[in-house]
């Protein structure tokens, strides 16, 4: 690793839209870490690569970027979903920490393998949960540490959108491999931030269904979560909503809190913005609502923060601080997944108090 005082040399596996606007820009904030090589073979994204980010040197794929781990402290892995695991794998072979982004893998198995080898080479291997850092989820967070909202019984979340159009890529595949569809895509977000917030999950139902013309993936799903805790989480997921619904509303005995709309984050990122002074902080328009009838009254929303994901990997890699994400979240996310795969193609609820995913 580069002596102590050196911001951590991070290697990049991939600069699509998951590499390009997320991971570079994020890294890149954090004065502790510095974007030093980028795996990407495509001209178009070396260029950019190059506009952006002059310092860093381009290769062709992840073996080239692996061939000198001296050169690096960090790989991050923001490749295609089949890569994850294979990349993340050599990476840890090679001696370096990894952070993958979501889902870590494409099952529970290959995740919990991958977190044995991190933890017998003694690594850090975390997962790009970028949406416990959203505005909207932190200030959920929040009522709910307070007791705002009282004992919470209902969660509703959605990650609701209009885009009719199929499109050509990796996330249209039916290819088990690549993970595609929406329950892999927004379900590995929207089922993570339910069991960060309520704990682990003992039933599972869920509908998947391929609404567009041509579609060979689950493009509208909805899954239902009975917590250990007793509350009850109800997940939608939709490629065609052309009027979406709340993105959470809880139920609480004391109050409720109903929010619309998206993170800023993103569209901030994609349009080129990057992290400083007001960053993810939404408009006062844009605050969700909490209270009772005829007692309801807007309320401040947190800041968004992704860069708190990074500047935590830092930590962890310079003081031995706690991964930003425990892998073994990813792991029972993924169990959550594969049940909820499996209740949509028998219509049935799915137990599992017989696996690990509902040990506290």
């Amino acid at each position: 690793m580069s002596d102590s005082t050196a911001p951590l040399r991070v290697g990049l596996v991939g600069f699509g839209l998951a590499g390009a606007v997320f991971h570079a820009p994020l890294i890149e904030a954090v004065p502790g870490l510095r974007l030093h090589t980028v795996a990407t073979a495509d001209p178009d994204r070396r260029a950019r690569l190059a506009r952006e980010y002059p310092h860093a040197r381009a290769v062709d794929d992840a073996a080239q970027l692996l061939a000198d781990p001296a050169r690096l402290d960090l790989v991050v892995i923001a490749s295609p979903n089949r890569a994850h695991v294979p990349v993340a794998r050599a990476a840890l072979e090679a001696g370096l920490p990894v952070v993958v982004d979501k889902p870590l893998a494409a099952t529970a198995a290959e995740a919990r393998d991958l977190a044995a080898l991190a933890t017998a080479k003694g690594l850090l291997l975390t997962v790009f949960q970028n949406r416990r850092w959203d505005t909207d989820f932190r200030t959920v967070k929040k009522l709910i540490a307070e007791g705002a909202l009282g004992t919470v019984h209902r969660f509703e979340s959605r990650f609701e959108r209009w885009r009719p159009a199929l499109k050509a890529g990796w996330r249209e595949s039916a290819d088990p491999v690549d993970a595609g569809g929406l329950l892999y895509d927004l379900g590995s977000h929207l089922v993570d931030q339910a069991l960060h917030l309520f704990g682990p999950a003992l039933l599972v139902y869920a509908e998947t269904d391929s609404r567009r013309s041509g579609a060979a993936i689950d493009d509208d799903t909805f899954i239902t979560l009975t917590h250990a805790s007793g509350v009850r989480s109800q997940l939608w997921m939709s490629a065609l909503a052309a009027q979406p619904g709340p993105r959470f509303r809880v139920l609480g005995d004391r109050a409720a809190y109903t929010v619309y709309g998206l993170d800023p984050q993103e569209d901030a990122l994609a349009a080129g913005a990057r992290p400083g002074p007001g960053w993810g902080a939404p408009a006062e328009r844009d605050w969700g609502i909490l209270g009772t009838p005829g007692d309801e009254r807007p309320y401040p929303s947190l800041p968004g923060d992704y860069p708190a994901f990074y500047a935590a990997v830092a930590t962890a890699l310079r003081d031995g601080g706690p991964p930003p994400v425990d892998p073994a979240d990813a792991i029972t996310a993924l169990e959550v997944l594969e049940a909820a795969r499996l209740s949509a193609a028998e219509d049935r609820t799915v137990s599992l108090l017989h696996t690990g995913a509902a040990a506290a």
